[in-house]
Parts: structure tokens; sequence; C-alpha cells
């Protein structure tokens, strides 16, 4: 509809001349991309020209993605503007392949999500990476990043939801792998494309199996086919349970869970960016855009819910014995979005899957304040390691704000965002597993999710402790002081009047903030505070979630596990070196779970050697087979002069001296008659 005239829509109506037809969902996808070109157009020229680039594009995504919101939540979503086109169709003979992209409630909210986190991410960039002579690449990767994931997000079309998927494998190679330098961080960016590459194998097969079968990569058209009496419930079975593997593989689900722990390597802008709104949860919005075809196979399903399950508890456990803090999180993502995909494969057929993409934006939120966060504190105390970042948080009170609101959020504890998505999972997986159709999906997701409560509490109560640590001789001194306030002084008020301006002084000096750029402040702001309140959008119409269905026990329950787990944690770390309960499990526990209980030798073994092998094969073939005739015909010509010059006398043959001679009189023949 245009905007020409007063246009109403629902319960609002817009000015004359408002554009109501923008196409903000081409550019939600358009303006990073264009951020990533230019990036790429100045690497060379000016790190301001590329922030400036990153940064201004950035926002106009944010704005465009904003406007797109509006949109759909004022009704604009028309069949024209719902699916605007990109390229244009594809002409693959009888595959009808439209690339055209999709507007509704699901892509406008996670767009928002995606827009917000990738701003924020490309801010503090500017600031973290502010003297690496690399800023502009990581600066255009992560634009290129954003474009790809918010192609699967806006996608309407399987193959534009492919070439996402790929870019971002790609991106993330890239990301990991930033400071080439360090052959941990090439290793891990190896690592993470491997394993994800693998995992896709199975990914694009079912997507072909999908598409064949409908004859078109338009998802409303392949959901209708797929859904429809005619459909081959076995094929689309197959099809989804390949999707699962390639799903798994890229959000770093069992069992291809091991690269995203190595993937701390890279800067922690770019594991704010993979771990809050990129990539490893671009799987839960797949699912969600798929979730009819999923309503169809409970073999599907089922398969979905094991791999969850697992993947929640294992990697809440192995989070809570991580030498170092930034593993801990890495860790902590793989439960959390393992709490994503399980709730969408218990989600009532005729249910709706926002319980899911609520999860996925909470989950957005509190991690990127987290990862920024905790970030900004290793730049003061020179890293992430539980020795060097001991007691850190006590000298630097701006960031304990941050990092106490953003555990808080993950823990779940009210009422931060984390704990209104984590009860209403909670409420479905209830339903689900207590309910009159009560299946093995359901119970696996419930017990999987319950046990993910006191262990995600376990693990940032231990993180909180290390953090706050305190020095025996710092507890000693605090001891004393304390025993000195209840003596009454006689002071001076000069004397007070000086302490007060020492204090400040130094209290401005330690916060943190004289340290970080306004702007990153800003962003980490913001992220801490839609942690607090982002809770909000339960009561928007963009997720159809049921509040009323709440079991109130559950959520007390949950809330005393929560009580007792870090109670437990607070035992545990007295009298312990660095007040690390995980102190309590021995080193060789410690040692096993940062080397990922053996799955990185399973890697070494299964996945890195035969590459190896592989490489090596590839080059012999080609270099000892295939070369082999070039250099041979070269070989073969040169022994075959070798043996002539050994028959030849070197000396000039009589016959061959009048021949010369004769053509030699010939010549001069000629010249002499013409």
């Amino acid at each position: 509809m245009t905007g020409l005239a007063a246009t109403v829509v629902g319960p609002w109506t817009l000015p004359t001349g408002w554009p109501a037809d923008i196409p903000a969902t081409q550019l939600v996808v358009a303006l990073p991309l264009l951020a990533a070109l230019l990036g790429v157009i100045v690497v060379r020229r000016s790190n301001q020209l590329a922030a400036w680039a990153a940064i201004g594009l950035g926002s106009l995504t944010l704005a465009a993605s904003g406007w797109q919101l509006v949109q759909v939540l004022r009704g604009f979503a028309e069949p024209v503007g719902a699916h605007p086109g990109t390229v244009g169709a594809l002409p693959l003979g009888d595959v009808h392949v439209p690339l055209r992209l999709l507007a509704d409630d699901l892509s406008a909210l996670a767009a928002v999500v995606v827009a917000l986190v990738a701003l924020v991410v490309q801010v503090f960039t500017r600031w973290y990476l502010h003297r690496d002579p690399h800023y502009r690449a990581f600066s255009a990767s992560v634009s290129l990043f954003t474009a790809a994931m918010l192609l699967v997000v806006q996608s309407g079309d399987l193959v534009l939801t492919l070439v996402g998927w790929e870019v971002m494998g790609w991106c993330s190679y890239l990301l990991i792998g930033h400071e080439s330098t360090r052959a941990s961080a090439n290793r891990a960016a190896f690592k993470a494309f491997m394993v994800t590459r693998i995992a896709d194998l199975a990914w694009i097969i079912g997507l072909i199996i999908l598409i064949v079968g409908a004859g078109t990569s338009s998802i409303p058209e392949v959901i209708t086919h797929w859904t429809s009496s005619d459909a081959d419930g076995a094929t689309l079975t197959a099809a989804l349970l390949c999707l699962v593997s390639g799903i798994a593989g890229k959000s770093a689900q069992f069992p291809f869970h091991d690269w995203l722990p190595d993937a701390m390597e890279g800067p922690t802008p770019a594991s704010a960016l993979i771990h809050a709104a990129t990539m490893v949860a671009a799987g839960t919005i797949v699912v969600s855009r798929l979730f009819p075809l999923f309503a169809e196979s409970d073999v599907a399903r089922l398969v979905l819910g094991l791999v969850a399950a697992v993947s929640t508890v294992g990697a809440a456990l192995l989070a809570f014995a991580q030498p170092d803090l930034k593993r801990l999180l890495a860790w902590s993502t793989i439960s959390q979005v393992g709490i994503m995909l399980g709730v969408l494969a218990v989600v009532p057929a005729d249910g709706n899957p926002g319980v899911g993409v609520l999860h996925f934006a909470s989950h957005a939120m509190f991690k990127a304040l987290l990862f920024l966060a905790l970030g900004w504190l290793s730049v003061l105390v020179g890293g992430t390691a539980v020795t060097q970042m001991k007691g850190g948080l006590r000298h630097y009170p701006a960031i304990s704000r941050s990092l106490g609101i953003g555990f808080l959020a993950l823990a779940g504890v009210p009422p931060f965002v984390g704990f209104v998505s984590k009860e209403m999972v909670l409420s479905t997986a209830e339903h689900a597993a207590l309910g009159s159709a009560a299946g093995l999906t359901g119970w696996l997701v419930l017990v999987g999710v319950g046990a993910s409560v006191p262990l995600t509490a376990a693990y940032c109560m231990r993180a909180w402790l290390i953090l706050m640590h305190r020095t025996r001789e710092e507890r000693q001194v605090h001891r004393q002081v304390v025993r000195e306030s209840r003596r009454v002084h006689e002071v001076h008020i000069l004397d007070m009047f000086a302490e007060q301006v020492v204090t400040e002084e130094e209290h401005g000096h330690d916060s943190g903030i004289g340290v970080i750029s306004d702007s990153a402040l800003t962003g980490i702001r913001v992220l801490a505070l839609l942690s607090v309140v982002g809770g909000a959008l339960i009561f928007t119409p963009l997720l159809s979630v049921d509040i009323d269905g709440v079991n109130g026990y559950f959520v007390a329950g949950s809330l005393v596990l929560m009580a007792v787990a870090a109670l437990v944690v607070r035992v545990m770390s007295l009298r312990t070196v660095r007040s690390d309960a995980a102190e309590r499990l021995g080193r060789a526990v410690i040692r096993g779970s940062a080397q990922g209980v053996g799955f990185d030798a399973a890697y070494q073994l299964l996945v890195a050697r035969p590459v190896t092998w592989l490489a090596h094969a590839v080059v012999w073939l080609d270099r000892d087979v295939i070369d082999a005739y070039v250099r041979g015909s070269a070989a073969t010509t040169r022994l075959a002069g070798r043996l002539l010059e050994r028959t030849h006398t070197r000396r000039p043959s009589p016959n061959l001296v009048w021949v010369l001679l004769g053509m030699v009189g010939v010549a001069v023949a000629g010249v002499r008659l013409w």
C-alpha cells in the first residue's frame, strides 16, 4: 500500500506522505552487505573510514529492522509486501527458485535482535581492536557475518537460507582465526570450519530432498507441499534428520559441540557475535521457520529433543569446571542453545515456536553483555583465565554491575530476561511431558532443562565468586578495618575532606570507565538494560506464548534449586586458593573438562588426521602421478639427447661440409643473377 494519502491500519493512522511501502526487508540484508563491501574497498586506506562505514551502516540496519518491526506490528504484511524479492528467480528448469525474502513476526523480532547485537559488537570492536593492524578486515568480516545471519532470518527461500548458512561458516573461519600468527587460533578456525562442514553435508542433502520433492525452494510452498496428505512421511523424516545434523553442527550441539569452546581463540567481539546473535543461534531460527514440517515428524522431533537434552546437561556440567571464564561462557552457550532447540522439539504441533524465539532473544542480550563485559575486564587484568581474573571485579565497580546483571540473567533470577524465557521453556516442556499426549521427547526435554537450572546457577555463582575473590591478606585487612570502625576517633575536618578526594580519584581510576570508549560503554549499558527489562517481550503480539499456563510450583521449585546450588558452590569455595569451587573436583577433572572429555582427541583421530592424510595423498597424486607424465616426457627427451650425444664424434662430417658449401654457392649465384 502507498503512503500518498492518510492510511489507516488497525488502530493506527499513518499521516499523508508516510512511506508505508519502504523496502525495509531488503535493506535489512543489503545494508550490512554494503558495509562489508565498503570495508574491503577502504581496507588499505583508513581505519577511521572503515569504522564509520561499519558503524554507520550498522545503525541504518538497526533502523531498517526497527521499521520492519513497526510494519509487522501495524499489519503491513500483505501478500506482496510480506514476500519482497531479491535478484529475481533462478532458471533451474522444473524447479522453481524465486529467491524471495519473508517479512513476518519471527523475522521482524529476530532481525532487530541480530542488528542490535551486531551494532554493539562493531562499536566495541572499534575500541577493543583500535591498535590492531587488521581491524579493517575484521570489521568487514563482522559486517558480512551479520548480513549472512540476517539473510537466514529474512529468507523465504531455502536456497537463500543455504547461501546465508554457508557464508556464516566462512566468516566464522575468518573471525576465529583473526590472529593468524598464533597456531592455536589457526587450529581453532580450521577445526570450526571442518566440523561444521562435515555436519553440513547432511544439511545440504536434506534441503535438496525438500526442494526436489516440492518442485520449489519457496519456504511457504515447501511447507504446503510436505504437510499435505499426499506427502511421503518417510522421505520427510529423512530430510528433517539431515537438517538436524546440519543444525547440530552450526549450533555446536552434541556430537558436533567441541569446536565452539576452541573458538574462544578469536577476539572477544567475534565470540560475542558468534555466541549471541549469529551462527550458533541460526539453528533456532531455521527450526522455527520450518516448524510445521518438524511438527509432522515425531522421529525428527525425538532426535532433536535428545540432541538438545544431552547438550544442555553435558555442556552445563563441563562449564562448571573450566579453567578459563571465556571457555565457561562458551560451554554455557552450548547449553543455552540446547534449551532453545529442545523447547522447539516439544511445542505442540498446532502451537507456535515463539517460546524458542523468546529464549533466542533473551540469550542474545545477556550473552553479548557477558562476553563484552568480560572482554572489557580482560583488557584491565591481562586475560580471561581464572588465575588472571580472580578478584578482578572488586576494583572495577562499573564492570561488576554489567557482569552481575549478565550472570543473574543467565542464571534465570527474577525479574531478569533469562528468568522469563527459562520459565516459559519449563512450562512448555512440562505440558509436553505431563499432558494428555505425553511422550518420550517431552520427558527428555523437561529433565534436561530442569537439570540445567541448578547447574547454570552453580557455574554462574562459581564465576562470580572467582571474580570477587579476596586474598587472605586482604581479608585480614578488611577484618582489621571492621574492628577499628567500632572505635571512636577524633578526625579533623580537613583530613576527612582530603580522604574523600583521594577516594573519589581512586574510584574514578579503578572503575574501569577511563579505559573504554563512551560509545562502547553505551552499548554495554544498553545490553544491560535489555537484560533487565527484556522479559516484557512476552506481552507483545510478536510472541504467542501462553503466560497463564505457567506452573507456579515449577517456578518456586526452580528458584529453590537455584538457591541451593548457589549455596553449595559458596560452601565449596571456602578455604580454596581462588574462591574457586571447582578446585574441589581435582586437577584431573579440570584438565579433562578443558579438553572436552576426550572429544578433542576424537576430533584429531576422526577429522584432523584423516583430512591431513587425504591432503598428503592429493599432493602425492598431483606431484608424483599426474605431473609425472609431464616430467617423464622431459626426462625422456633429455635421456635421448644424452644417448645421441654419446654416438656423435663431435667432428663435422665431410658430406655436411659439402652441403653447406653448396647452399652458400646457390645463394651467391642467386644474388648475382638477380
